[in-house]
């Protein structure tokens, strides 16, 4: 059976399911780090994430992507986390099985993206993670306990505005915030153990939305299919953006394009611009060394890492701790 086509465009919101090939979180340890993988994903795509939740095997996302970058920001979310949790327990092998699950949510106001966002801040409920006397922000792996919190205390990455409007609520103040959690409560108590009709899509569909948004899909897909070009367009978009990254840096060193050919290859300016690159979109060390005209992609792996451990703050216990092994060594 053919795989699904990743349909990706500018402005974009899905419903992003991912189960475990194993187990996904060892502790809250590996919680944390995956939402701050998650936050170094959106710095580096631009998505913008409506709802959250980490389940015991498996994590549901809503997010919006201004950049049409759906399938290169998971890639890195995915493989990242997956490098980082064996490294952290000492495991080996595959973290998620099989392909992620994305349905595209209609962002037109209509209710949609409440539904999807309902979705997720609920299935704590469903799966029996809450007593029935417990309140849903007890739960403290998904957003809706940062819904509640005041701005100051959100993560960047996380759009709120979005949701409460189409839950009617105009305002992010304190009221507004309480009254979305009475709404959602009241909602919890309105589904109970059942599954809501509106969530049917989300559970066996690929868009959850109007028909008239269904068709706009369609046409989207077809001219996709017909021109066979997915990741040429994904590509494209990332060589956009770090084009905006380079000409901003060019601009501030007062360079021009010529003088990344006749500059060293380890030149400090360089070596700044490769690591905003790296760290801010999906280049690979490949890309990023020919465009900036930095030799092998080896030497720029190896050039990359000695800056950013130069740049970390120096233990001066240990430091300390090093200079008497040394003279006792000595001695």
């Amino acid at each position: 059976m053919p795989r699904q086509l990743r349909l990706e465009y500018p402005g974009a919101i899905y419903h992003v399911l991912s189960r475990g090939h194993r187990q996904i979180y060892v502790d809250d340890v590996d919680r944390h780090d995956f939402l701050k993988t998650l936050a170094e994903t959106c710095q580096k795509t631009g998505f913008e994430v409506h709802a959250y939740c980490l389940m015991r095997n498996h994590f549901h996302l809503v997010l919006q992507t201004p950049n049409a970058n759906l399938v290169a920001g998971m890639r890195w979310l995915l493989s990242t986390y997956t490098i980082r949790l064996n490294r952290r327990q000492q495991l080996l092998g595959h973290v998620f099985s099989g392909r992620y699950k994305s349905i595209i949510v209609d962002g037109s106001g209509a209710g949609y993206l409440r539904t999807a966002c309902d979705y997720v801040h609920l299935n704590p409920v469903r799966a029996k993670l809450l007593g029935r006397e417990q309140r849903l922000v007890e739960y403290p792996w998904s957003s809706f306990g940062q819904y509640l919190a005041t701005p100051a205390h959100r993560p960047c990455w996380l759009r709120v505005d979005r949701l409460l409007g189409e839950h009617g609520i105009q305002k992010d103040n304190a009221a507004g915030r309480a009254r979305f959690e009475q709404r959602m409560e009241r909602r919890r108590c309105e589904a109970g153990d059942e599954e809501s009709e509106d969530w049917k899509p989300l559970k066996r569909g690929w868009f959850l939305g109007r028909q008239e948004f269904k068709a706009e899909l369609i046409e989207r897909m077809e001219a996709r299919l017909g021109a066979h070009r997915s990741g040429k367009l994904r590509h494209e978009t990332a060589m956009a953006r770090a084009e905006r990254i380079l000409a901003e840096e060019l601009k501030r060193a007062h360079w021009n394009a010529k003088d990344l050919k006749r500059r060293p290859k380890g030149d400090p300016v360089k070596v700044s611009l490769a690591l905003r690159l790296r760290k801010e979109t999906t280049l690979t060390i490949r890309e990023i060394a020919e465009r900036l005209h930095m030799g092998s992609w080896k030497s720029v792996n190896t050039r990359l890492y000695l800056a950013t451990r130069s740049s970390k703050p120096v233990n001066k216990f240990k430091d300390k701790r090093r200079k008497v092994k040394a003279s006792d060594s000595r001695g």
